[in-house]
């Protein structure tokens, strides 16, 4: 079998040694020390360091590279090993042979450190995931959580909140999220013991996503008051509203994610002016390379704010790669803009199937009522006088009476300055005043330079120092050092983004 070897290598070298291969061995291999250093020396940043350059390599991995891996990394015939290794699809025996010789010189280094075997477990989990072989993933999740429980590390907490995440999305895309619930809420109990700040906010981030996905919006609302929060200073009411703070060592992928649901959770409450808040919060600071992410809040915050009665500004809808995504909904904006009740109409059934798949139709059927109340305030501002009658067949009414209430309702809430005449069945504007003799320019001018002020505050808190840097001095070999990484730390953050959302 060697002689067939040697010649496949002469006569085909690219094929029967894909280059990928020996190179991504050898950065497992690199990323492996660096999480036996960052154990042995219990500095939590060398192990963050290992996952943004594992994320880098993940569309590299090949099952023969993970299994040379593992047989270097795992001790031989330990259940980790066997374990994982049956996973792995057995079809590329022959470049597993090859990648094996190429680093016969290498004396393999068992380790016994539950870390190498929690990375172990992640990287075969990703692989499972890419390959689409989910019921495999689902398994091999499965064993990792019933791992990590007996795993009490901090220098885990970081590896096992990665674990979470897969561990939840391999039972989303196989449509049974239903019944990882209740452990969930048992490792976040668990969590909570450990004091394991990652991971609870990872963890609540999973079950509030669980809930939600069952439209169980109550249960969620309620674990979210009794779980520990993360939140950040309102921008718009800082000045009077005090929220929890977020804590420095809390990570801000999860703080959009809560902000997120938490938008959504509000939404359904009627709770608009928090909800709009939130939604543009998770908007805002969510990474670039997460488009898909925000476009998500980009189309729950412009649903919220028509239901507020604003209108979104054009730009929104015009952001890169957003804009065939919110297409529908800049239509729909259009149209209660315009306060075209028949307009509305023939957008929602257009995009129903979009609406669905994004869950937001019952929110839509809300915004009948805005509609109607615009297109009444345009009516209120082109005319001094109007016929109930005139008002229901531009609104397209279905009925004088009906028309009569609405306009009641929205004099009674303030929506337009007018009043009803019953005998003569007409409505009657007001003279438009002067807007800049009134308070609301001062509200919205002090709500921006509460927003500005708040956004200091922020950054100045998100601000983080090496410890007792006021009392060593750093030397030469350690400011190298620490360039190397930040350099390194600003060339994989894209990646580690885009993989979190």
């Amino acid at each position: 079998m060697t002689p067939d070897v040697e010649m496949k290598e002469q006569a085909a070298p690219s094929n029967s040694l894909p280059s990928f291969s020996p190179s991504t061995l050898h950065h497992l291999k690199e990323i492996a020390s660096l999480i036996e250093t960052g154990a042995y020396d219990r500095e939590v940043r060398r192990i963050l360091r290992a996952i943004r350059l594992t994320m880098a390599l993940r569309r590299k991995l090949k099952a023969s590279a993970l299994s040379a891996f593992l047989n270097f990394t795992l001790i031989p015939g330990s259940e980790a090993l066997t374990r994982l290794s049956s996973y792995l699809p057995k079809e590329d025996e022959h470049a597993m042979e090859v990648d094996t010789a190429t680093y016969a010189p290498q004396a393999p280094a068992k380790h016994s450190l539950p870390e190498i075997e929690i990375y172990c477990y992640l990287l075969v989990l990703m692989f499972l995931i890419d390959q689409k072989k989910y019921n495999e993933a689902k398994a091999c999740s499965s064993a990792s959580i019933a791992r990590l429980k007996n795993i009490n590390r901090r220098t885990v907490d970081v590896l096992a909140a990665r674990l979470y995440f897969y561990y939840s999305l391999c039972y989303e895309l196989t449509g049974d999220l239903a019944e990882i619930r209740g452990n969930l809420l048992s490792l976040h109990r668990i969590a909570t013991l450990r004091h394991d700040e990652l991971g609870q906010e990872t963890l609540l981030n999973l079950l509030l996503r669980n809930y939600l996905h069952y439209n169980l919006y109550d249960q969620a609302e309620k674990l979210r008051s009794k779980a520990p929060r993360f939140e950040a200073h309102s921008n718009q009411q800082a000045s009077h509203k005090l929220l929890h703070l977020l804590p420095l060592t809390s990570s801000p992928v999860q703080f959009c994610r809560y902000l997120f649901y938490l938008g959504k959770i509000r939404t359904i409450q009627l709770e608009y002016t928090d909800a709009k808040e939130c939604l543009l919060q998770a908007a805002r600071k969510a990474p670039i390379a997460a488009l898909g992410f925000r476009v998500q809040c980009n189309k729950w915050a412009i649903i919220v704010r028509l239901l507020l009665g604003e209108i979104p500004e054009r730009t929104v809808f015009m952001q890169k790669g957003m804009e065939k995504a919110l297409r529908p909904y800049f239509e729909l904006t259009n149209a209660v803009r315009i306060g075209d009740l028949e307009l509305f109409r023939s957008v929602a059934e257009k995009f129903s199937s979009t609406f669905s798949s994004d869950r937001t139709h019952n929110l839509i059927v809300r915004l009948r009522h805005n509609v109607i109340r615009t297109g009444l305030r345009n009516l209120s501002i082109s005319y001094s006088r109007i016929s109930l009658v005139d008002v229901a067949k531009k609104l397209r009414l279905d009925s004088v009476a009906d028309a009569e209430s609405i306009v009641a309702k929205a004099i009674r809430d303030g929506a337009i300055d007018a009043t009803l005449d019953h005998a003569s069945r007409c409505m009657l504007s007001k003279e438009t005043g002067d807007i800049y003799s009134m308070t609301e320019p001062q509200t919205v001018f002090n709500s921006r330079i509460a927003f500005c002020l708040n956004m200091h505050n922020e950054a100045v808190r998100a601000l983080r120092f090496p410890p007792n840097s006021h009392k060593e001095k750093e030397s030469a070999e350690k400011r190298r050092e620490r360039r190397q990484q930040e350099q390194e730390l600003a060339k994989h953050i894209a990646e580690e983004d885009d993989d979190e959302f």
